[in-house]
């Protein structure tokens, strides 16, 4: 089966809006993890250079049978690049699935997966790193 996660909405900033203007190069990673926290696959959008909000509009597909979607976890984290001689700094991050991290990404995951293919779009707030 191929999980169609979503269509990544705009970021609504990791804290407010004004925090994305000191970290201009982002970028989100996404990871399928297992249920022992295993990274099973990633993937990450294009780098959003010099916009003080972002808009990631990419779509991504996972491979994932049907009756594992309970027992996996897709973490969405927001990461900025500074400058080429710092590391990345992760900005923020939200999971959805088996380890949610609340019951929004839990009640978004289940509204996924039971739209069999299509586009589910929510806003989530990222938590602290």
């Amino acid at each position: 089966m191929n999980f169609l996660g979503s269509r990544l909405p705009p970021l609504d900033g990791a804290a407010s809006p004004t925090h994305f203007l000191f970290f201009s190069d982002t970028y989100v990673k996404l990871t399928m993890l297992d249920s022992k926290g295993k990274e099973m696959s990633k993937c990450k959008t294009a780098v959003c250079r010099g916009q003080p909000n972002p808009t990631y509009k990419e779509t991504f597909v996972f491979q994932v049978a049907l009756f594992q979607l309970s027992e996996v976890s897709l973490v969405v984290s927001v990461f900025c690049r500074r400058s080429s001689m710092r590391p990345r700094e992760r900005l923020g991050w939200v999971s959805l699935g088996l380890d949610s991290t609340t019951e929004e990404q839990l009640s978004h995951w289940t509204e996924m997966k039971d739209a069999e293919g299509q586009q589910v779009c929510h806003w989530h707030t990222l938590t602290d790193t």
